[in-house]
């Protein structure tokens, strides 16, 4: 069959968003793989199946219709099942606005809940819903919770502490110590995290600028190195806000990732929002084997 799709990014991290508005595609996962292969396919870090909330498989999700009409059905390159992606949610709300389905303030429906868009200028700006520990009691007592092993440059065979957090997936946040360069990180292969978390992590590593201005590489489950990470962003600036003495602080930080700047407000209540911009690249058609 043909199919229409549209490639966008998020700071460069891209995906192939396909339009389903009433729910009648079933994409398999050996499907997904192919339409995000880089060298056989449209390729992107995922895949983004734009449909109303109310044709979506899952119950829990279908249970959003009333707040959010649209559902993000995101999926890893690997075709795996994800439950949200940060800068997927500007590209996916670009879309919608393009193609006026929407305003410029609005709901959508995640694996991981409802999250609120709006449109400020050139950004998009996503609420991200509410973060926590994995392990709050550790986290207080020692710093960290896990460490972390990652082949590097530098030949450093130790682990570096990280710290769980959940932001609807998981992700294990690396303040990197001063003695080793974050542009020398190879990551090329998945960093292992112990204990292992039971459904993968998302794993940040994270250099300090100064004031307020935090620099990133991240390493996505199911995906490798990309450019940009949402969620893992969001991670990084409550990762080091901890560090610093107080993860309920609030106020903005500005995270640089190899694929642009973002923004992160930090809110009461454990809250977090997401700014940042969104390219609609090309649309076109491709046949779905």
């Amino acid at each position: 069959m043909t199919l229409r799709f549209t490639k966008g990014h998020g700071t460069e991290n891209d995906f192939v968003l396909v339009p389903d508005l009433d729910g009648g595609l079933d994409l398999t996962a050996e499907q997904v793989v192919r339409l995000a292969d880089r060298q056989a396919g449209i390729g992107g870090d995922g895949l983004i199946r734009v449909v109303r909330t109310a044709h979506a498989a899952e119950a829990d999700v279908r249970a959003q219709a009333d707040e959010a009409e649209w559902f993000m059905d995101y999926r890893n390159a690997d075709g795996s099942l994800a439950q949200m992606c940060g800068n997927g949610t500007r590209v996916f709300a670009t879309w919608l606005r393009r193609e006026g389905l929407v305003g410029d303030d609005f709901a959508i429906a995640t694996r991981a809940g409802v999250r609120r868009i709006r449109f400020e200028g050139d950004d998009v700006v996503t609420h991200m819903g509410t973060w926590r520990f994995v392990d709050e009691a550790k986290a207080q007592e020692q710093g960290f919770d896990a460490l972390v092993h990652v082949e590097e440059a530098e030949d450093i065979t130790e682990p570096y502490s990280g710290l769980s957090l959940d932001l609807g997936n998981p992700h294990t946040v690396v303040a990197l110590p001063e003695n080793v360069n974050l542009n020398g990180l190879r990551l090329r292969r998945p960093p292992a995290v112990n204990p292992v978390p039971p459904e993968g992590s998302n794993v940040e590593f994270v250099r300090v600028l100064g004031p307020g201005h935090i620099s990133m590489r991240v390493h996505e489950r199911g995906v490798g190195e990309t450019r940009s990470c949402g969620t893992g962003v969001c991670a990084a600036a409550i990762g080091t806000a901890f560090w610093s003495g107080d993860a309920d602080s609030t106020g903005t930080m500005t995270v640089e990732v190899p694929g642009g700047t973002l923004r992160v407000r930090l809110l009461p209540g454990r809250e977090v929002e997401l700014a940042g911009p969104a390219v609609l690249v090309a649309d076109g058609t491709t046949e779905l084997v």
